[in-house]
């Protein structure tokens, strides 16, 4: 007997690769169990389905940097209340981070794939499952948008949940309308400004000295971020070219009210712009 879940749940989380450095996702999940029935005549509950399994799901991956720990360029370091990863991309730069060990989901594996994430996913889950579940599947899938998207990391240093977590991330659609038509051509150009981007508050940024850890690169333009929430002291370190910094907040809320104000100063006075600004799937910010 099988049961099955769709969109069970959302995971929004980053993973390093390396070519486009950090790649925020937002992949939806479903899930297929396979067992014999209890004594409810269930395979089980779906009330418990939704509730257990997707609290693993989020302990797990949700909110968390997915990192390919089997990756001959990157380095792992984990000490007593953080973790260090040493990240190289084939541009010869590096990401490197020092967070609580929340922070990360380390994955064995040498690079990272929906298939490693769902595999990992299903040996973890199964082994918490009543003894009558005797097979487990789990299918990822992002979200079919038409229209040009990007993927961008951030963390909120803020925010008392996960996240606080300084390379989370999500793949985001983005709806802009001028005088209440639909601007492909300025979707289009967001979507390329924020393609595999990490956004930076301002307030977020620190001196490369002050990083508590050393720098495997000396010789590109790179801007370091550091801050203290709830979970820890979080750090990182990224090539310029790849980060966009922010006056206020990456809250999605301040992200449509900037992508907003920056299409006004280069439209006439009183144009009517509105900014449907998503944070994953199904979720977002309107400014106008």
């Amino acid at each position: 007997m099988k049961l099955f879940v769709r969109d069970l749940t959302v995971i929004d989380s980053s993973y390093l690769d390396p070519i486009r450095g950090f790649v925020g996702e937002s992949y939806q999940v479903d899930i297929v169990l396979e067992g014999s029935l209890n004594a409810e005549a269930m395979l089980l509950d779906f009330s418990l389905v939704k509730k257990q399994i997707k609290a693993i799901i989020d302990a797990q991956v949700d909110h968390k940097l997915l990192v390919p720990i089997k990756a001959d360029n990157c380095d792992i370091e984990q000490q007593q209340l953080r973790t260090q990863v040493d990240f190289k991309l084939t541009d010869n730069t590096y990401i490197q981070l020092k967070c609580p060990h929340q922070a990360y989901c380390l994955l064995d594996v040498t690079s990272i794939s929906i298939e490693a994430i769902e595999d990992y996913l299903q040996e973890i889950i199964l082994k918490q499952l009543p003894e009558n579940i005797c097979g487990l599947e789990v299918h990822l899938h992002a979200e079919n948008i038409a229209t040009p998207y990007y993927h961008y990391t951030h963390g909120l240093k803020k925010h008392g949940g996960n996240c606080q977590r300084i390379a989370h991330g999500h793949r985001s659609k983005i709806d802009i309308f001028v005088e209440g038509i639909y601007s492909p051509t300025l979707v289009e150009k967001w979507a390329l400004r924020w393609q595999d981007i990490y956004l930076l508050s301002q307030e977020d940024k620190i001196d490369v000295s002050d990083l508590s850890f050393m720098l495997k690169d000396k010789t590109t333009n790179y801007i370091a971020s550091a801050y203290h929430a709830q979970q820890g002291y979080f750090e990182l370190l990224i090539a310029a070219s790849r980060v966009d910094i922010l006056p206020k907040d990456t809250t999605v809320e301040e992200l449509a009210v900037f992508i907003c104000g920056q299409i006004k100063k280069q439209q006439c006075d009183n144009t009517q712009v509105t900014v449907y600004a998503y944070e994953g799937i199904g979720k977002g910010a309107i400014a106008e």
